[in-house]
């Protein structure tokens, strides 16, 4: 019986490419006739254990065994009173994290990132356990930074975050790819259509994605054009929760506050898709080969990961950026003007599809977490 760890939380990105990892891991451990356990080192608060614990593998099982919360602070890079506070919840993170895995005495841990994984991981080196822990970002961030420091393998999504480290930790270095839910791989165009209600001929399908929350900057560039993006494209738009966006007053404008399971169908029927720059959703439309209309989150809230994953997506032509001031109805008009014709459509859907890795990389990365385990490579 393997048992591994899980951590990483604080937003659905660092959540759901863990759990497809998982999901993998799960398939590469029945299919060598063994078993595993699953478990997550989470925050107490927030949405982690309520993303964790509903989710299910492809068997129709819970994907984690057991979530475990813990206390979580925050590092900021800036002088706040909240970073005091955030110190002894860190502390406090530290404390259960290593009795959590005295316990539990797993073969590994693996950390998605985010804040919540500090812990967790610095616990793991005390006790001599080994740490795979893997960046989405082009750039590594600051959980990431510091969570290499105990790391027995660094994983990334793109070759150049290696220049991003220092030269010791490069060594350690492998280039997997951003981990993908295995649903993206069998998306099918038809099933995305009939649940939007679509015609199955008509204007070109534009999906606007602004993560489970939604995005302010994009809602409102969408509500300033809707008349022009309608007489254009179908729109089909993931406002987010409470976003205030109008209900639909088009009939080509098909507004939705949140897609999760049906998202790689929706994916797969869209023609252009017009969306922030995170991670997870740039590999998403890496997987089904989409053009891209990328307006990154930048900006002092920000450390700017997203503008440069954008900016690897634009460099390779596989989409058109609109950073900052640049993100205007003008230029947003510009861009998708692009896009209405087909053979433009297919170049860039073609160099997006370019960026895939040979190998899947939620896959992948579950075969180097069982090659640790067992000893034996896959």
């Amino acid at each position: 019986m393997h048992k591994i760890v899980f951590t990483g939380g604080g937003t659905g990105g660092h959540i759901y490419p863990g759990l497809a990892v998982a999901d993998e891991l799960r398939v590469l451990v029945e299919r060598e006739s063994e078993s595993v356990r699953i478990f997550w080192i989470g925050s107490s608060s927030g949405m982690d254990r309520r993303i964790v614990t509903k989710n299910s593998c492809s068997s129709g099982l819970p994907t984690i065994d057991r979530f475990y919360g813990i206390p979580a602070g925050k590092f900021r890079r800036y002088v706040s009173l909240r970073n005091i506070i955030d110190l002894f919840r860190i502390a406090g993170g530290l404390a259960a994290s290593f009795f959590i895995l005295l316990r539990l005495k797993p073969e590994l841990v693996f950390s998605k990132g985010g804040f919540v994984s500090v812990p967790p991981c610095m616990a793991a080196r005390i006790l001599g356990i080994p740490v795979y822990t893997h960046e989405c970002d082009f750039t590594p961030g600051l959980a990431t930074r510091i969570n290499s420091r105990s790391a027995h393998r660094i994983l990334v999504s793109y070759a150049q975050t290696a220049a991003y480290l220092p030269p010791a930790y490069r060594e350690r270095v492998i280039v997997t790819g951003n981990p993908v839910r295995p649903a993206f791989y069998t998306a099918d165009a038809g099933q995305g259509r009939r649940f939007l209600g679509l015609k199955t001929d008509g204007k070109p399908v534009l999906v606007v994605l602004g993560g489970s929350s939604g995005a302010r900057q994009i809602n409102e560039l969408v509500e300033k054009n809707l008349d022009w993006l309608c007489s254009r494209f179908t729109i089909v738009h993931q406002t987010g929760m409470n976003s205030g966006m109008p209900v639909a007053v088009h009939e080509d404008y098909h507004p939705y506050s949140f897609i999760y399971g049906e998202m790689p169908h929706v994916i797969a029927a869209a023609d252009v898709v017009l969306s922030r720059a995170g991670a997870n959703s740039l590999w998403e439309c890496v997987v089904l080969a989409k053009p891209l209309v990328l307006i990154p989150l930048c900006g002092s809230g920000t450390r700017g990961d997203q503008v440069d994953n954008a900016r690897f997506f634009s460099e390779r032509k596989a989409a058109l950026v609109l950073n900052g001031s640049e993100a205007t109805s003008e230029n947003l008009r510009k861009a998708l003007t692009v896009f209405e014709d087909a053979a433009a459509r297919q170049t860039y859907a073609g160099a997006c599809a370019a960026l895939a890795p040979k190998k899947r990389p939620a896959a992948y990365i579950a075969s180097l977490l069982y090659e640790n385990c067992s000893g034996e490579p896959v």
